[in-house]
């Protein structure tokens, strides 16, 4: 089954359930890849759909730490309950000591030593942290274990 099946399939459920904040989330996603979908020109495959779902991610979590500094908690709180939806459609992300031990080994197979190898090394753990993890946890992990 795709992710756009399920998604779907997500979005059915929601409705008889009458949940309306699982089925608003469901349907911004539907509405996110169907956008890529009509800029490409093209079908997205399942990684396509996975990265659409990673920037909605991204952007909800941003929005939760605006919300938390601008002292409006109503609204962060909706926003990490759409974040949690979003989430069941992710791959599992990886803790932050899985993290540490890709980046190590990655640091390990590539010889880099210090801050400036820091570009070589994202673009070589990038690829095997796609939604599955935040960049900007892998960032931090690089950054902490070149330093």
């Amino acid at each position: 089954m795709t992710l756009k099946e399920k998604l779907n399939d997500a979005m059915k459920a929601a409705m008889k359930a009458r949940d309306d904040l699982r089925l608003s989330a469901v349907r911004m996603v539907r509405a996110a890849i169907k956008n890529r979908e009509i800029d490409a020109r093209t079908e997205l495959d399942d990684q396509a759909v996975t990265d659409v779902i990673s920037t909605l991610v991204k952007q909800r979590r941003e929005s939760i730490r605006m919300y938390r500094d601008g002292n409006r908690p109503e609204l962060a709180d909706k926003e990490e309950l759409e974040l949690a939806v979003l989430l069941e459609f992710l791959p599992t992300q990886l803790s932050q000591t899985e993290i540490d031990t890709l980046v190590s080994q990655v640091i390990q197979d590539l010889e880099a030593h210090g801050a400036k190898e820091m570009g070589r090394v994202m673009k070589a753990v990038t690829p095997l942290t796609a939604g599955k993890a935040d960049g900007k946890a892998v960032s931090e992990a690089v950054r902490r274990l070149l330093a």
